[in-house]
């Protein structure tokens, strides 16, 4: 992202409130009991005010959370001292950063999609951890933002991004989040090689 991408997200993180509840997939995924994932290091991809990485540090997961945006880290670390929660917090702009190979045991990255960044999440995960990845399908152009097809997941892309884990859950349609419905397609899976 360019410094004009980061001026619009520190704007954008001005203008609005903070999201208190964690995104519902995440949450589902993780109470439904059908899977076993066990704390460890956890990654939060465009972390935003952080609503995913502390319902992670609540969890028992040691998180480290990410975003190009100052003004919603920042507030996300005062609300993190307010809570009592550990998190680290990190400014990266992900287009142009690396992630660490083998680093994590949990990926989590919802509302954001930065095709080129599968293969590093993939490669930032360790062997028998997993990825959780929600985010918009191109049907959501119909109905809201996001419009820019750049930002919006094919019919199956997420399945076909990830073929070469294992797949524990995945769903696209229209599912309610934190607002109004809108399409998008989620993914639970674990890196087996």
């Amino acid at each position: 992202m360019s410094l004009d991408d980061r001026l619009k997200w520190d704007e954008r993180h001005a203008e609005l409130g903070a999201e208190e509840r964690p995104s519902s997939f995440l949450r589902d995924v993780m109470e439904c009991g059908c899977w076993q994932i066990p704390s460890g290091a956890a990654l939060d991809i465009a972390t935003g005010k952080g609503r995913n990485a502390f319902y992670l540090a609540e969890r028992g997961f040691t998180v480290i959370a990410v975003d190009i945006s100052t003004v919603a880290l920042d507030a996300a670390q005062a609300r993190a001292r307010e809570r009592g929660l550990r998190v680290g917090w990190r400014q990266w702009d992900l287009e142009q950063a690396g992630l660490p190979e083998g680093e994590y045991d949990l990926i989590v990255n919802i509302n954001y999609l930065q095709r080129s960044l599968i293969p590093a999440v993939k490669g930032a995960l360790r062997l028998g951890g997993h990825v959780i990845f929600e985010t918009y399908l191109i049907d959501q152009q119909r109905i809201g933002h996001p419009k820019n097809p750049d930002h919006l997941l094919a019919h199956n892309e997420l399945l076909e991004s990830f073929r070469d884990f294992r797949v524990l859950y995945y769903r696209e349609g229209k599912f309610s989040d934190v607002g109004e419905p809108a399409f998008r397609a989620g993914i639970l899976a674990r890196k087996m090689r």
